[in-house]
């Protein structure tokens, strides 16, 4: 299910040996394919799991952002 097109909100069951099946549309919308790497994270009360991506596919995801910030004093160059 996806509200405001941002969220995929689906409901997944637990088996015995503690997996769990990505839903189909969380798949295409993340682009994961079998044997990728996630990471799994607790956070609150929650779980999320947070595709692992190659390096390569970080190229450029900084691009805009302004590098200068203030530094501490004994951290000058």
């Amino acid at each position: 299910m996806s509200i405001d097109g941002e969220i995929a909100l689906s409901t997944v069951t637990i088996s015995s040996r503690y997996q769990v099946v990505i839903p189909k549309d969380v798949r295409e919308r993340l682009n994961i394919r079998p044997g990728q790497k996630v990471e799994a994270f607790a956070v609150g009360g929650r779980i999320e799991l947070v595709p692992v991506r190659a390096p390569s596919e970080m190229r450029g995801f900084l691009r805009g952002l302004d590098p200068a910030f203030e530094r501490e004093p004994d951290r000058e160059l």
